[in-house]
């Protein structure tokens, strides 16, 4: 299967409940950056609704949804977290947590209906949201003289580039973003500029 380099996420923060037989789910959708913002919220979800009986979880990270987690935070295995997780893939998001609350009602909903609670939930979660399209991009760093730099300002010009940052001093180096899908020709150009020098240095989403 060929690279895509086109994803969806969510804009914002949403939320979605469910209930069933006095049980009260609550769901948090959030965009997301990496792990360590997904523990915050974990953590200010736990200390904002501290009175609740579970708090569930499930995340994917990465344009290629590699990173991802679920908890069932003490409901029975593969109840909780697992169809969390699966709501995150049948709606083909990545870059999103969802953190659905319980409150227990006094009645044991089963195996089944608490699949169906989380699920439900969030799903309600990501009805409610605003998904948007994004692409992944590359940074690279030029490193050329002044003489080069219409050439190099003629490329970013032509190509739309994002510039991220610049430093002129002794010499002119300067950090863009490239679209991945446009990579090839466009580092083609720069590296035809001579004596620039060009490394790839990460992608970012």
């Amino acid at each position: 299967m060929l690279f895509s380099d086109e994803y969806k996420t969510i804009e914002s923060t949403s939320q979605g409940s469910f209930r069933d037989r006095g049980s009260k789910f609550i769901a948090f959708a959030y965009p997301l950056k990496d792990e360590t913002e997904a523990k915050r919220y974990l953590d200010s979800m736990r200390k904002q609704y501290y009175d609740a009986t579970h708090h569930c979880y499930a995340y994917v990270l990465g344009y290629d949804k590699s990173a991802f987690r679920m908890n069932d935070d003490g409901e029975p295995s593969g109840t909780a977290g697992r169809p969390i997780y699966g709501q995150i893939l049948s709606a083909d998001l990545t870059n999103v947590l969802i953190i659905v609350i319980r409150y227990y009602g006094g009645t044991k909903l089963g195996v089944p209906g608490l699949i169906n609670a989380y699920k439900t939930a969030a799903h309600e979660a990501i009805t409610n949201s605003s998904i948007v399209s994004r692409v992944v991009k590359e940074i690279y760093q030029l490193d050329f003289p002044y003489e080069a730099m219409n050439e190099v300002m003629k490329i970013i010009k032509d190509e739309s580039l994002e510039v991220i940052n610049n430093d002129f001093g002794m010499n002119c180096v300067m950090r863009l973003a490239i679209r991945h899908r446009d990579t090839g020709h466009v580092t083609d150009r720069f590296t035809k500029i001579k004596p620039l020098v060009i490394k790839h240095l990460s992608f970012f989403s």
